[in-house]
């Protein structure tokens, strides 16, 4: 099977959130970064834009009742950019969640722009 798209983590916010993950949601996760990497239709039960912001969206995933969620962006629309990622504890996503990634996507386009 032939890639799609290339994933890529933006610093080390994707790595340090996966390094505190057991296994079995590390396995969990790589699953569902395969779909997005090899499939050209992604279900938006995996990726899903976030309403009311430019281009961030989340990959989603569960485990039994627990519920995570990854933040990523796409560069040049085939690179997939992971930024942070946390276990959702309520309905709403946090607000300081989304800040957080949507600060870290303007910094990759600031630090891409100075190259």
């Amino acid at each position: 099977m032939e890639k799609i798209r290339t994933i890529i983590a933006y610093k080390d916010y994707f790595e340090n959130f996966l390094s505190k993950q057991t296994v079995k949601v590390q396995n969990k996760i790589y699953k569902i970064l395969e779909i997005v990497e090899f499939q050209q239709q992604i279900p938006t039960r995996f990726l899903k834009h976030i309403e009311g912001t430019h281009g961030l969206y989340e990959t989603r995933f569960s485990l039994g009742s627990d519920i995570w969620r990854v933040f990523c962006f796409f560069d040049e629309g085939r690179l997939v950019i992971l930024l942070n990622g946390f276990q959702k504890k309520t309905q709403k996503t946090p607000k300081s969640e989304i800040d957080l990634a949507i600060r870290l996507k303007y910094e990759y386009f600031k630090e891409k722009r100075k190259k």
